[in-house]
């Protein structure tokens, strides 16, 4: 076998939880690479195999870096390229290979869009019974089949902008594509749900996901307002529907979030600001009294709250054991977590292409996440992929 940089690095041997576990990543945009991007963190070989005009996200850009999306970068390191493109015989008989050789497919086409290429889940498993596959949509594969998975529609049909913004505006999104990230956290606890089945039976199965039913669960107890008591939430803007004080508060500088969560919480607030006795008063004195006195309780707590900045207030409030915090930029809370030691950026790749990345947020007593290899050049892995089939066997099924 070739000992060449690239070679070497898709024959790497990792100390890694998943080392050893082979993924077919045949996703794109945000759910499905995100969830290949964790597993490969964690040690899976991961084959990104891409249509000849790459992944969606390679052109979604501004912001660049050089003339790299950084929505791309954000999503697909420790992976390698091949860009194949199924219409052609001899690039899809490449890609059964690839499968060939996986533990896992990760895909996230338009539901029965891999049947005319007989890599659907009935037709794979026929021959690779052992094969974990999973499928990422937008609204299943029902009648919501139809719908383009975007996760601005799921944040539209899930109820999700009707609560989010204030209650006189207009519904809002989320500054990301949250229901994307969470799909794909769900895909990776599903992935691994399967894998450890499959050392008890000796069989994969198919995991199937899709944005609306993980932006259902991901509205925990909003959803649960309705399921359970028949409630329907409403915009509230910074407001919790259960909890007071817990949102912004303007200091004397700047808003900042007290988030009081019970009573012992509020008595420390009311000692830091100097007014100990709201703690005793009736109309406050309990989180069900402060909810329905909201207003005046407000009042109180800015006329104390503006006579001192942000930061000093944040000092105070945390050296007293009360939720506290001030409202910063991305690039300030990126340097907040630097202050705090948890090391968010880490370069990945080699120094002939090392990209900053946000750091893995798991983290294990044993076993090591590292960053060898950064986000791919488009079909940049293409040659050390094909030499890899050679060499790789395909995986044989347990009887």
């Amino acid at each position: 076998m070739t000992d060449d940089l690239e070679q070497a690095l898709l024959d790497r041997s990792t100390e890694g939880p998943l080392a050893g576990v082979v993924v077919a990543d045949l996703s794109r945009v945000l759910a499905g690479p995100y969830c290949t991007m964790l597993l490969a963190d964690m040690g899976a070989l991961v084959v990104k195999v891409e249509s000849p005009g790459g992944d969606d996200t390679r052109g979604w850009a501004p912001p660049r870096l050089g003339e790299e999306s950084t929505y791309y970068l954000s999503v697909n390191r420790n992976k390698h390229s091949i860009a194949l493109d199924l219409k052609n015989p001899a690039d899809l008989a490449v890609v059964r290979r690839i499968i060939d050789r996986a533990d896992v497919l990760v895909e996230n086409f338009k539901p029965g869009g891999l049947a005319k290429y007989d890599l659907d889940y009935d037709t794979l498993s026929t021959s690779r019974p052992d094969l974990v596959y999973a499928s990422i949509t937008g609204f299943g594969t029902g009648p919501g089949a139809d719908l383009p998975g975007y996760d601005l529609l799921a944040q539209a049909v899930s109820g999700m902008m009707d609560l989010t913004g204030h209650p006189d505006g207009e519904p809002l999104r989320v500054g990301v594509a949250l229901f994307d990230v969470i799909t794909g956290l769900h895909a990776a606890t599903g992935i691994l749900a399967a894998l450890r089945e499959r050392e008890r039976s000796g069989h994969g199965q198919h995991v199937e996901l899709n944005l609306l039913m993980s932006a259902l669960s991901g509205l925990v107890n909003q959803t649960s307002a309705y399921a359970a008591a028949g409630v329907v939430p409403t915009r509230m803007g910074n407001e919790h529907p259960s909890l007071y004080p817990y949102g912004p508060f303007p200091a004397r500088d700047k808003n900042m979030i007290i988030a009081v969560g019970n009573d012992s919480q509020f008595a420390s607030l009311c000692v830091c600001l100097g007014i100990p006795e709201l703690a005793a008063d009736p109309r406050f004195a309990t989180n069900a009294s402060r909810n329905g006195h909201r207003e005046p309780l407000r009042a109180l707590l800015v006329e104390r709250l503006v006579n001192r900045d942000a930061a000093d207030w944040f000092t105070l409030l945390k050296a007293a054991g009360v939720p506290a915090a001030p409202i910063l930029t991305v690039a300030e809370g990126t340097r907040f977590a630097e202050d705090l030691a948890l090391d968010p950026i880490v370069s990945t790749g080699t120094p002939q292409r090392s990209i900053p990345t946000v750091r893995n947020p798991i983290g294990f007593s044993r076993s090591r996440l590292d960053y060898p290899i950064a986000p791919p050049l488009l079909d940049g892995d293409h040659d050390a992929v094909l030499r890899w089939l050679e060499h790789a066997p395909p995986r044989t099924p347990a009887p």
